[in-house]
């Protein structure tokens, strides 16, 4: 799927965002290797380390339904003021790399602009066993 389609989606996730402290919502879709897709968005938690990041929750549902391998994810903070969105923080970018995503597409919070990278660009000593 292409850009243009899985930003749609991810923003439509965003949506549901449980982020009452942030008011900070964000959406992820997570392609699989056999083309299959799944959303997330992050779910806060007044504990604030038993909240959920969207690209976690996103990956975690592909994952409880047998997926194993995700090539691409796309992030949509649809509340960003900046140009640069949200990018995934250092846990997220380290649960990517234990399911092998390729790309990682991130927008601004308006939709407009459009990046993709190569998880390598963004976690470029990825921890492996």
């Amino acid at each position: 799927m292409s850009p243009d389609q899985l930003v749609p989606i991810a923003r439509t996730a965003a949506e549901m965002s449980y982020s009452p402290y942030s008011k900070f919502r964000v959406g992820a879709v997570v392609v699989g290797s056999d083309g299959e897709t799944f959303t997330g968005a992050n779910i806060e938690n007044a504990a604030y380390p038993s909240s959920s990041c969207a690209e976690a929750t996103a990956i975690n549902t592909a994952v409880a339904q047998g997926v194993r391998k995700i090539d691409v994810i796309t992030v949509a903070c649809i509340d960003a003021k900046d140009v640069d969105g949200a990018y995934p923080c250092g846990r997220c970018r380290q649960i990517m790399s234990e399911f092998g995503v390729e790309t990682v597409i991130v927008t601004a919070g308006d939709g407009s602009e459009v990046r993709e990278h190569t998880l390598d660009e963004l976690l470029p000593y990825q921890f492996e066993l």
